[in-house]
């Protein structure tokens, strides 16, 4: 983990989503699922988690944390990178991705890491972004099932408060998980990044509990 300071170099509307390009040291880049946290100078007594959707020259691209008022030039504080990501075996070849309850914005910088190791991939997600890889197949939530069935490695987002929704929409599918690499991201207020260990993040994982800001916020679908 590092500290050091970054720059709002612009911010970017497509698809309906808002995204942030940041300049920042190579050290502070988060890989996708890892987050670094930013304060940005304001009277905002928190830092906000930026997640990794893509790669950008001399930083990365980041969802745009909801009440942001930043602007082009914007200085910024960063700690990171934070957490535990994803992890995309070299062997798997289909690749399912899977935005449960939100938009599919911090699964995206997994797409470029699928199609560098000739991974077909599909997105599931409503609605979907327009402006993905031609190689990026794109089918609603109702087909998770269908999805899972052919994926060998599938990654989930979904808040916290829809875990128990998400068990209930998969269903027997859970079977089928078990059978193959399927990890997800866990939204949480995480804004300690770990230091503090406040435990608004905690998460319950059968009989204990861990915290998204540290030992996730991506976890194995087993354990969860």
């Amino acid at each position: 983990m590092r500290t050091g300071k970054g720059q709002v170099l612009e911010l970017i509307l497509e698809d309906g989503y808002r995204y942030v390009r940041v300049v920042c040291p190579p050290g502070l880049v988060p890989a996708p699922g890892q987050y670094v946290l930013a304060s940005d100078g304001s009277e905002s007594p928190l830092p906000l988690p930026l997640f990794h959707t893509d790669l950008a020259p001399r930083g990365f691209l980041a969802a745009v944390p909801q009440g942001v008022t930043w602007s082009p030039g914007h200085a910024l504080q960063l700690r990171g990178p934070l957490g535990r990501g994803f992890t995309l075996p070299l062997s798997v070849r289909r690749v399912g991705l899977v935005a449960f309850d939100d938009s599919p914005v911090r699964l995206i910088g997994l797409i470029r890491q699928a199609l560098q190791q000739d991974a077909a991939v599909v997105l599931v997600c409503d609605p979907a972004p327009d402006k993905l890889p031609n190689d990026v197949e794109v089918q609603p939530l109702s087909a998770i099932k269908e999805i899972l069935e052919w994926a060998d490695y599938a990654a989930f987002d979904v808040a916290r408060e829809n875990l128990s929704r998400l068990g209930e929409t998969l269903g027997k599918q859970n079977q089928v998980t078990a059978g193959i690499g399927t990890q997800v991201l866990i939204r949480t207020p995480i804004p300690c990044g770990g230091v503090g260990e406040c435990g608004v993040c905690a998460v319950t994982l059968g009989p204990d509990w861990r915290l998204a800001c540290k030992d996730g916020p991506v976890f194995d679908w087993r354990d969860v």
